[in-house]
């Protein structure tokens, strides 16, 4: 693969610019190379270049001031160039071939309506989840067609070689929204500016380990990265926590990021919220897209509770449609808490796929306006919630949101003593794993008195 390199020892002082014979030559060699090797360019002072394109020429690029790389994470390979998409017309050099054939004022046209990039940082970026994930990002899935995107992946020193490896996938797979890729095992470099953080790294519990010390274990870690997205992300950015036990993990996080708004943290639970849809459509007979009003309440745990009094089949109260009720109380609940065990005993993986659906699920769930009547579940921060749950702790509830990132909490909401039995044992669960990493979120000593194993299959 031929990779164009631009440079200039004291460029921050002088700029140079291409002559028309060397960006002529430059375009003959990258049209009569293919992609064969790959090799990471060496962090150096690096440029941005916004560069225009006549109908019958490539006119000079137009060196931009070139940015401090100090303290900035190992840009990879083509995307270490980058481009100023407030250009009117610009071209982009792919790192396979040059073709002028492959670009036309369409998609000049096309890019003049690109939104502002936008940074998201990605943690356990070389895991699984995050391979069905970053495709998902790159294509413009997520965000929209026409949100370009700069990634920004983080891993540890054991699997930086691997992201070396899935930069140079994103490399390969052409992505035009894909303007920016870096990698690196700093916190506190990769973060730099995010405007999304989605946490997926963290450790497994092995075998003979205590939830308590997976607690402790991953704490630590998302108390470090809390730390470092409250020095250097954007003060709006959105955190959704992944990695298990996600509520408290998410807790953690929040308590070490004291800048950034409380409000603004997320605990996946869409994944639990997608499988409650499934079983409830396939009771019903119907298609899943015919369920809604679906609620997760409370941890990402067995003690979690699926919502049926609540949800809706083809508008109507789940329990008008389905009226075994002794299925709903039992049997569905216990399918919705035991999916990714079965999962894992048949194909001897986790949910790594879906899980990457239902963190896509979640995004857009906040970037898209909630359908009129509908809501969606999400871990969020309870100071303040209308239903009487305990306050300060990272709890699953409905929300619905106007499509700017933020949400708000479904107040019309139907209880009945079955469901808050539910609840209360949920709420139980979370406030003692609170005090379980109270040296964690500056509370003070931190004391292990934890109701019962609750371990989900995923945790293992």
């Amino acid at each position: 693969m031929a990779v164009a390199e631009i440079s200039s020892p004291s460029y921050t002082t002088k700029s140079r610019l291409l002559q028309s014979s060397q960006l002529s030559s430059l375009s003959t060699h990258l049209h009569n190379h293919r992609c064969c090797s790959f090799r990471p360019l060496p962090r150096t002072q690096y440029a941005r270049i916004s560069c225009s394109v006549a109908p019958n020429q490539v006119q000079t690029p137009v060196p931009v001031q070139a940015e401090d790389p100090k303290g900035k994470p190992e840009c990879y390979g083509v995307f270490c160039l980058t481009y100023d998409l407030k250009a009117v017309q610009f071209w982009t050099f792919y790192p396979c071939s040059y073709n002028k054939s492959l670009f036309n004022f369409s998609q000049e046209e096309e890019t003049k309506s690109w939104k502002k990039l936008i940074n998201v940082a990605v943690s356990g970026a070389a895991g699984m989840i995050a391979n069905h994930l970053l495709f998902k990002l790159a294509s413009g899935e997520v965000f929209g067609p026409d949100q370009p995107i700069a990634l920004k992946l983080l891993g540890s020193q054991r699997s930086l070689q691997a992201l070396e490896g899935v930069a140079m996938e994103l490399e390969d797979s052409l992505f035009p929204l894909l303007r920016e890729v870096s990698i690196g095992i700093d916190s506190y470099e990769v973060f730099q500016d995010a405007e999304w953080a989605l946490l997926i790294g963290a450790k497994p519990r092995g075998p003979g380990m205590e939830r308590a010390g997976l607690l402790d274990i991953n704490g630590q870690i998302f108390a470090e990265q809390g730390k470092a997205l409250n020095a250097v992300a954007s003060r709006n950015v959105k955190v959704i926590v992944v990695g298990n036990p996600c509520n408290t993990n998410a807790l953690i996080c929040l308590k070490n990021a004291p800048n950034i708004p409380a409000k603004n943290f997320h605990a996946l639970t869409r994944l639990d919220e997608n499988r409650a849809k499934c079983q409830l459509a396939l009771k019903a007979g119907v298609f899943y897209d015919k369920v809604s009003n679906v609620t997760i309440w409370g941890n990402h745990s067995t003690t979690q509770v699926p919502d049926f009094l609540n949800a809706r089949i083809n508008g109507l109260p789940v329990v008008e449609v389905i009226k075994d009720r002794k299925w709903l109380e039992e049997e569905f609940t216990e399918k919705v808490q035991k999916r990714g065990g079965v999962l894992i005993e048949k194909w001897g993986r986790s949910s790594a796929a879906s899980t990457a659906v239902s963190i896509v699920d979640g995004i857009k769930s906040l970037v898209t306006p909630t359908p009129e009547g509908d809501w969606f579940s999400s871990g969020v921060y309870t100071t303040g919630n209308p239903y009487g749950i305990a306050e300060d702790i990272v709890f699953s509830m409905p929300c619905r949101s106007k499509g700017d990132g933020d949400y708000e909490l479904v107040k019309d909401i139907k209880f009945d003593d079955y469901l808050w039995k539910r609840i209360a044992k949920s709420e139980a669960e979370l406030l003692a794993e609170k005090k379980c990493v109270a040296h964690l979120t500056g509370e003070g000593i931190a004391v292990c008195d934890l109701p019962g194993d609750t371990m989900l299959p995923g945790e293992m």
